[in-house]
């Protein structure tokens, strides 16, 4: 079992963020979804229902947040997310919820991938925001 949370956890290192709308990095934001807890895989309904609970969820906040897309390199798989402008803490507590091996969080630019549950897995600073963030005018059918 191991192996298989080894081998997300480099995939996640490669994830490339679509967007339909910049966000400005002078604020910090964690990147969460709800798409197939653990690393098992959904349907497309399942995902869909978690997906908008996650979103009730996010409303309670009372923070700005925006969709993106994660998606491996060639776009060979992508999960849809969001962007929420809320603390480290509060993201992966939110992460744990909906039960991510991972989330994202990205302050002063620079994206970071903190595990959830794995206290023993350093949080990776992946570099600049920035250079992961593809603009599309409309997201793909995820």
């Amino acid at each position: 079992m191991e192996n298989v949370i080894d081998k997300l956890w480099e995939e996640y290192q490669k994830t490339q963020f679509l967007l339909t709308q910049p966000l400005s990095s002078a604020f910090s934001f964690a990147i969460v979804t709800a798409y197939n807890p653990f690393g098992s895989q959904l349907t497309p309904s399942q995902n869909r229902l978690r997906d908008r609970q996650l979103q009730l969820k996010i409303n309670t906040f009372q923070s700005p947040y925006r969709c993106l897309v994660g998606a491996a390199p060639d776009l060979s798989y992508m999960e849809k997310s969001w962007a929420i402008f809320i603390d480290k803490d509060q993201a992966l507590e939110l992460g744990r919820e909906f039960k991510q091996h991972a989330i994202y969080y990205v302050n002063d630019g620079l994206l970071s991938l903190i595990a959830c549950f794995d206290e023993q897995k350093d949080e990776v600073v992946m570099g600049q925001f920035r250079t992961r963030l593809q603009l599309v005018s409309d997201f793909p059918e995820v």
